[in-house]
């Protein structure tokens, strides 16, 4: 007699091991290898095979775990990258490339993509860029632009570790937290909790809005596997959370009303048996559809439901910036160019779905998940629980991409509520629907704008408008809406100038923070007109922008005036080769091709550097052992970009020591000071800037107790510190010195806040104490008859005032350009349609060009050793150099993202009388 299906023994060899296990009907490889057999460094990201992070090698050939049921591997041979990178060579000599290049940023995706990459490496020992485009073409990455990992797995044959280096500002070192990514040991938020913990599952509106009642929820509480339910009555603190105290409107679960599709108004915690068989429309719910709102002119309309109290119109706030007088100024033009634009809603699309662990420990909650804002995940528990705050803990896992939607709490609360009310672990996991269903955005943009210039080139005038779709809740729509009118005008000279914007509310998800806060939008309107103004005037349009540029002792449109630092036109200038040569290689290209046309775009961007005219200090706290360790408690979260790197080296330089030496000590809010939220490219200059200060200060002290001049030279070990200086040595022997409670003999802490101003009512004032500088080129190919575009090489010049860590710029660079180019032709989310990673299209390796970087340092007054943020950035010229290299291509304007082969080909038909 056959076994029942569901009874079935999977065999197989795992890593080199046979394994036994007994997979229910239809589980995924990936659920076996990972809660069956531990092997947490297989990643889920979709369960669909869209992501490819769960790959793995079945039989040497590279499979999605996802799609594989478990009982297909019986008698096979499965390897995943933890056993590959402890016994293959090929796989470490991988590794080593990986680190040498950057490959790996956030991590979640390199289990998968160096999966992927051995087994075209065991095929073939030296393959080309296209080979490895061709095999890696499977696996998504969201943070590195794919660039590097094409080098890494390119070069694996030359794969070397590099020299021991200091780890100082200025040196390309590798990640200091790249081994774990590249061996796949760093533990993200599911793969935290023990297998077998009990499961959070949240129930959401499957409509934009809608009212709601419950049916018999004791009665629901009582089905076996059910642990408990939990609905707002739960809450015991204020059913209520936000990132902006004055803007707190969301509800950790509804009450009455559900705002928008996906929004959560129960949740259950049962049995993982139980969950996974689970059918949320058997909970005990009954909807009422109500008349929704979806944008903007819907939602300001007379008969629209207002979905706050006090926000009339639906109006949740606006921003505003005026110097000069912009409508009088355009009136005397020699000339204008105005233009509407519209941007969608765009999805962050990182790999890793939000996701936790909550356990009851000693009376306190403690919390683990990713986040870029541990103590703000901490001041909303606070709120939530109604605990006492210290009864609270916030232990941040590995974060797998966050762009900004992963400062707002997302499965925080639910895992807390679940664990308290059952007294028992608990953990979670988004589903890809869910997490893109219920978590924030970028706004949509509806754009108006109008600019003049005199008959010599020089900017006249400026008038700007914006409306922002800012969804059911704030979130980070206020931030938007205030930094938008000080960024519109670019990097630029423009003495009379206005900006207005405002968000409003619809039965959208939220649109939060998300890689330039509405700066990417505003740009494709100001450069896309700056080539218009151009070509009217027949100027150049690389040297209109050099002649506008802002410069140093030269007013913002904020009257903000930088003694130094203003590093827009040195970029500018840096792309003055490859803009002419590109365009004569373009027009050669063009003359011998009727169908297929080539342009060449530039545009060019700015962005300020934390909090705007709000307080945003960074806490950094180090301390050295008696045995001479010497240890660095780093808070600032660390999503890819480099912060653990960059901020070590930092200290290190300050203290006077090689980077290697430190234990480095992450966030978490029991033991390390806030280095504030990992957003608005803050973390370099201003956790980077405490850094400093706490290298200073524990170098300070140490010089003082040998009264040693600031030249001696530091080697701390073996219990002691020698200091050489002007040819003597003194010892300080820290078995003699009394450690406090901690353990640290001597000890740092230092705070660093920027200097700004509050902005007046027209916007005049000191808004960020730093800005960073950037300008893009691009060539693209676009088909003529079938509308689509082709990126075919980046140039790309980025002023950091000064690059703490070369290659992590350009791996921040490269990443940046290729979010900027999915925001550009392909990537908008439709709620209710595209909420998958099959129909919410990202760039995949084969999409992202050649990107050649130049590193501008131009020096800023207040950086660490004068340098400036860089995250936002590298996004902000990317779309607007896109369009206007389709423009130069094709000879049409889009002026709606994405520009997608339907939009291009039908402006063009538009342009050319139909054809």
């Amino acid at each position: 007699m056959d076994k029942r299906v569901s009874e079935t023994v999977a065999d197989f060899i795992l890593n080199g091991d046979h394994v036994s296990t007994t997979p229910v009907a239809g589980e995924r490889l990936s659920e076996t290898l990972r809660e069956r057999l531990g092997a947490r460094d297989v990643k889920i990201g979709c369960n669909a095979g869209d992501c490819g992070a769960c790959t793995v090698l079945v039989d040497g050939d590279p499979v999605c775990a996802c799609l594989m049921p478990a009982q297909q591997a019986a008698g096979r041979a499965v390897e995943t990258l933890g056993g590959l990178a402890r016994e293959d060579e090929i796989t470490q000599r991988l590794s080593e490339s990986f680190q040498n290049f950057g490959a790996a940023q956030c991590g979640i995706c390199t289990p998968g993509m160096m999966t992927a990459a051995v087994a075209l490496l065991r095929d073939t020992d030296a393959p080309d860029e296209e080979q490895v485009q061709d095999a890696l073409g499977g696996v998504l990455c969201r943070c590195t632009g794919y660039r590097k990992i094409i080098d890494a797995v390119v070069a694996v044959g030359q794969a070397e570790v590099p020299m021991q280096a200091e780890g100082h500002a200025g040196e390309g070192i590798r990640r200091l937290d790249g081994l774990g990514k590249v061996q796949g040991t760093e533990a993200f938020g599911d793969d935290v909790a023990p297998a077998g913990t009990l499961e959070v599952v949240v129930i959401r509106s499957p409509f934009p809005r809608a009212g709601f009642t419950f049916g018999d929820l004791d009665a629901f509480a009582e089905v076996t596997g059910v642990e408990a339910v939990l609905t707002a009555a739960d809450v015991p603190g204020r059913n209520l959370f936000g990132v902006i105290p004055a803007f707190m409107d969301q509800p950790v679960f509804a009450e009455e009303e559900a705002r928008f599709r996906g929004e959560a108004v129960a949740a259950i915690v049962a049995t993982p048996e139980f969950a996974r068989d689970f059918d949320p429309n058997t909970f005990p719910v009954e909807w009422d559809e109500r008349p929704a709102a979806q944008d903007v002119h819907a939602a300001m309309a007379p008969e629209a439901a207002q979905l706050h109290e006090g926000r009339d119109g639906n109006v949740m706030c606006g921003g505003f910036v005026q110097c000069g007088d912009a409508k009088a100024a355009i009136a005397e033009a020699d000339l204008t160019v105005e233009g509407s634009f519209r941007s969608g809603f765009v999805e962050h699309g990182y790999i890793e779905p939000e996701a936790g662990f909550a356990e009851v420990v000693n009376g306190r909650v403690e919390i683990h998940a990713c986040t870029q804002a541990p103590v703000m995940d901490l001041d909303s528990m606070e709120i939530i629980l109604g605990m006492p705050r210290d009864q609270i803990r916030i232990i941040p896992t590995g974060v797998g991409g966050g762009f900004g939607s992963k400062l707002d709490i997302s499965v925080q609360p639910y895992l807390a509520l679940g664990a308290l009310k059952t007294g028992k672990p608990v953990r979670i996991c988004y589903s890809r629907t869910e997490s893109m269903q219920s978590t924030t955005k970028r706004h949509p943009s509806e754009i108006t704008l109008k600019i003049g210039a005199t008959k010599d080139g020089k900017i006249k005038g400026f008038d700007f408008f914006g409306y922002f779709n800012t969804g059911a809740y704030a979130s980070w729509g206020p931030t938007v809406a205030n930094r938008v009118p000080v960024h519109a005008s670019g990097p630029y000279q423009i003495t009379d100038y206005r900006a207005e914007s405002k968000g409003i509310h619809t039965n959208c998800p939220s649109s939060g923070a998300f890689r330039g806060f509405g700066v990417p939008q505003s740009a494709i309107a100001q450069e896309s007109l700056f080539d218009e103004l151009a070509d009217k005037l027949g100027i150049d349009r690389l040297d209109f922008r050099i002649n506008n540029s802002l410069e140093n002792n030269v007013p913002t449109v904020c009257g903000q005036v930088f003694e130094q630092g203003v590093g827009i036109k040195p970029c500018f200038e840096a792309l003055r080769t490859a803009w002419n040569d590109e365009r004569t290689d373009a027009e050669a290209f063009n003359a011998s091709n009727d169908t297929l046309k080539r342009g060449v775009g530039v545009a060019g961007g700015w962005y300020g550097c934390g909090n705007t005219s709000l307080p945003n200090p960074s806490t950094i706290k180090s301390g050295v052992r008696a045995d001479g360790t010497v240890v660095l408690h780093q808070g600032a979260m660390d999503i890819g970009q480099g912060a653990n790197t960059v901020i070590s080296q930092i200290f290190a330089t300050a203290l006077g020591i090689p980077v290697a030496q430190l234990e480095i000590i992450g966030a978490d809010t029991d033991v390390t000071p806030d280095a504030g939220k990992t957003s608005a490219s803050r973390q370099t200059y201003v956790s980077g800037s405490a850094s400093r200060l706490s290298g200073e200060a524990m170098r300070a002290q140490i010089l003082a107790r040998v009264n040693a001049s600031e030249d001696a030279t530091l080697t701390i070990g073996n219990g002691q510190i020698k200091i050489t200086d002007q040819g003597s040595e003194h010892v300080i022997d820290l078995s003699t010195l009394s450690p406090d409670a901690e353990g640290y003999v001597l000890r740092a802490e230092e705070t660093y806040d920027p200097p700004t101003k509050p902005l007046d009512e027209n916007g005049q004032g000191i808004p960020y104490a730093q800005f960073g500088y950037a300008a893009h080129l691009v060539v693209v190919e676009v088909d003529t008859k079938l509308g689509t575009v082709k990126p075919l090489k980046f140039v790309a010049a980025h002023d950091v005032g000064k690059a703490i860590n070369p290659m992590l710029v350009e791996g921040q660079v490269q990443g940046g350009i290729a979010q900027g180019l999915g925001m550009a032709l392909m990537e908008e989310y439709l709620p209710g349609r595209t909420e998958n990673l099959h129909d919410y299209l990202i760039p995949t390796i084969g999409d992202i060009p050649p990107i050649e970087t130049h590193i501008i340092e131009e020096p800023d007054a207040h950086g660490p050793y004068g340098a400036k943020g860089l995250g936002e950035h590298v996004l902000i010229p990317t779309a607007p150099a896109i369009l206007n290299a389709i423009k130069d291509a094709s000879g049409v304007r889009l002026t709606q993202v994405p520009a997608t082969p339907s939009r291009v080909r039908a402006a063009i038909k538009d342009n050319n009388n139909g054809n």
